[in-house]
């Protein structure tokens, strides 16, 4: 730390005293969370969600978010305040005024993912301006921030630990002697309990319902590593009656044959974490755990509570923080953008569009936060709904070299509204277009030909299979006996009566299109009793055999996962197709190269990468789709032909079952070809082809699928 960090980074006045905290700890936490989020790749235990979740937000995120919530709420009640000049990362839009009263003591901010508190600590900054323009002197705003400002929840112990720390210390900068005696805050850490004894209730004066309430909390909080600020509950309790309960314990000082004092310590943390849960908030503002491996336990609760969320942690703290936000509240949030186009979160983005509105958005460049395995963005929403409500979005997806980069750009946006990225858009346009996706860079001209019919009313994409273990169940074909692949089937009874065991498979690859990628089998020996009954430790079936009534039929295939060009091809009868690669069917095979055609073209993959820029292209994306259906012979024709074109550039590789010399050589002299080349000869080893040696011939022509 003294030897290889600048100076300046310790140094408060230049703002990395905190960020520094914030950074620090993350990388402390490197080995634990790559050790966790590697390990097997499955679900994450209760233990280890800390360390697999923790993200730090990086500043400017921290000040677009604070500065967007907090203080746009503030300059609602006071649109000519100087403290607008010092909202640096702002961004430009009305600003309408409130007219109700305003009491500042009283504005309650909520973290309740706060790790080292990186954005309580920057909302303080701001919070001393308003309680100065508000007529407080620093010592007194301070103490005021601290009892009644500032609310933070976090799991993780360490990091709740640097959180008080950096936020003390925060307090010390404006009041020096804050240190000196007893301070109220409102940071809390969950903490799991365990049992309390029956004899702690019996010498509680309360009421049986208070009783029966805390016995309650006691439950749920068993769970509160698992669920922390996710938890649910079934009723709003009355916190006097509660606390008066507990306190009605005696404080002990001597043996204490009961645990009486470490029971009514931890009822009374119980309590003050539940009344936070339970508060609604002016702003509230996290960079929320990203977490989908979740354990049976938390995918259970989520399920049960949150359903329509349930895609994604995150995606549960986006709804749970929105309830908790007050009406006309702001709530802030850096996520995965992946919410905001595909259909495992359109619940959560009908839900949003339906009742709040999004006040700003910041898509970023898709590999910006190298922090994080996913794209990012960062928003803020409104607990406000109103009809022609617009919001203003940034796009700078096409701003490569990280978060500095784009940084610059969001402040070059602020300086001049009118550059390219920036958008002003009425949210009820992502209502027209299936889904609901968050496509804002829309023009009238785009949403308008979503009014055509979708390509889901001509044909049926679907999903592929999910073997579990590619490296057991899937075989390159020159790898297999030839005399064991099944070419050309045309169902799955006639693939079983075969007895053959490999079979031809639709797996994405390369970017391709019209034609080819058919480099991989399949083990469907016996109709897939292998795949199918594959296990893991448990017996619990590990492969997802999906849409096995579409296999072996003819149809268009394309590649799920791209690196930004989407590419569609014709799939023959006579292969299987897994979740990489899946298919689409069609009723009336004359479609097949029309659509092909469409699909084919500049215009789908723009609409598609509208859609959805996270470069999966799943079934339901395609579905979507609107098209216009011309029945005109001309397209069908010149689809055929490019289809017959890219067969034969295909079939010139010997990597192609049906490889022939390739045909820009046809015409050449016979004494003017190459000289020998070597062909290999294979036998089968161990269920493989593989060479035994070479001899010197001269092979030209079609290579036979009997050799």
């Amino acid at each position: 730390m003294v030897d290889d960090i600048k100076e300046d980074d310790f140094d408060v006045d230049k703002g990395g005293q905190v960020e520094i905290i914030g950074w620090l700890y993350q990388y402390y936490n490197i080995e634990p969370h790559d050790k966790v989020v590697n390990i097997n790749g499955g679900p994450i235990k209760t233990n280890d969600i800390p360390a697999a979740t923790q993200l730090f937000t990086t500043d400017w995120v921290v000040r677009y978010m604070v500065d967007n919530s907090l203080g746009r709420l503030y300059l609602e009640y006071f649109p000519d305040s100087p403290i607008k000049a010092n909202l640096t990362y702002l961004l430009p839009g009305p600003i309408e005024k409130r007219t109700d009263s305003f009491d500042l003591s009283k504005l309650k901010m909520l973290d309740d993912a706060m790790g080292s508190d990186h954005i309580l600590v920057y909302a303080f900054d701001l919070l001393i301006q308003m309680y100065e323009e508000q007529g407080y002197g620093k010592r007194d705003a301070t103490d005021a921030i601290l009892a009644h400002n500032l609310y933070g929840l976090e799991i993780d112990k360490r990091a709740y630990q640097l959180a008080y720390f950096a936020l003390m210390m925060k307090a010390r900068q404006y009041n020096r002697r804050i240190l000196s005696k007893p301070t109220r805050h409102n940071l809390h850490v969950f903490e799991s309990t365990v049992d309390v004894p029956n004899e702690v209730f019996e010498k509680m004066k309360a009421s049986k319902d208070t009783i029966d309430d805390l016995r309650t909390l006691v439950s749920t909080f068993k769970k509160a590593k698992l669920l922390g600020s996710i938890m649910n509950f079934e009723k709003k309790f009355d916190f006097d009656a509660l606390f008066s309960a507990v306190n009605s314990l005696p404080d002990s000082t001597q043996l204490d044959l009961f645990g009486l004092q470490a029971a009514k310590n931890s009822l009374l943390g119980i309590l003050k974490i539940t009344q936070v849960l339970q508060t609604h908030f002016d702003v509230v503002a996290t960079n929320p755990p990203y977490l989908n491996r979740m354990n049976g336990d938390l995918k259970k609760y989520v399920k049960k509570y949150y359903k329509a969320y349930s895609g994604d942690l995150f995606s549960v703290f986006i709804w749970k923080n929105i309830e908790m936000t007050k009406q006309d509240g702001y709530s802030a949030y850096m996520t995965p953008f992946v919410w905001m186009f595909i259909k495992t979160y359109e619940g959560l983005r009908k839900s949003i569009l339906d009742s709040k509105q999004i006040s700003s958005l910041i898509q970023m460049e898709y590999s910006a936060f190298e922090e994080a395995t996913v794209p990012i963005n960062t928003f803020v929403l409104k607990n406000d709904m109103s009809a022609d409500s617009t919001g203003t979005y940034l796009k700078l997806s096409d701003f490569k070299g990280g978060m500095e980069v784009q940084k610059r750009y969001v402040l070059k946006a602020i300086a001049d509204p009118s550059v390219s990225y920036l958008y002003r858009t009425k949210q009820t346009n992502f209502e027209k277009i299936p889904g609901s996706p968050i496509v804002y860079q829309n023009t009238d001209r785009v949403i308008a030909i979503f009014q055509n019919t979708a390509l889901g009313h001509y044909a049926c994409p679907r999903l592929g299979m999910a073997t579990a273990d590619n490296s057991k169940f899937l075989r390159m074909w020159f790898e297999i006996s030839i005399n064991n692949i099944g070419f050309n089937m045309s169902n799955r009874k006639e693939a079983k009566d075969s007895h053959l065991r490999w079979f031809p498979y639709e797996k994405g690859g390369d970017y391709c299109k019209w034609y080819g990628n058919h480099l991989l089998v399949v083990d469907w020996q016996d109709d897939g009793i292998r795949i199918r009954n594959f296990t893991d430790s448990s017996g619990k079936i590990r492969s997802h055999n999906y849409n096995l009534e579409y296999i072996f039929k003819k149809g268009i295939t394309w590649n799920a996962l791209t690196s930004g060009n989407f590419s569609a091809r014709l799939s023959e009868p006579g292969f299987l197709f897994d979740n990489a690669g899946s298919k689409m069917f069609f009723n009336e095979e004359e479609h097949i190269t029309y659509f092909l055609a469409l699909l084919s073209t500049p215009v789908v993959h723009y609409v598609l990468s509208v859609m959805n820029p996270t470069l999966n292209f799943q079934p339901g994306s395609l579905a979507n789709l609107p098209i216009i259906l011309i029945n005109k012979p001309l397209i069908k024709k010149l689809s055929e032909e490019n289809i017959s074109l890219t067969r034969q550039y295909w079939n010139q590789f010997e990597y192609s079952w049906d490889f022939v010399f390739p045909f820009k050589f046809q015409n050449i002299a016979e004494h003017q070809k190459s000289p020998t080349t070597k062909l290999l000869i294979f036998f089968d080893f161990c269920d493989k082809y593989v060479p035994i040696q070479f001899r010197g011939l001269i092979f030209y022509g079609k290579l036979s699928k009997k050799r």
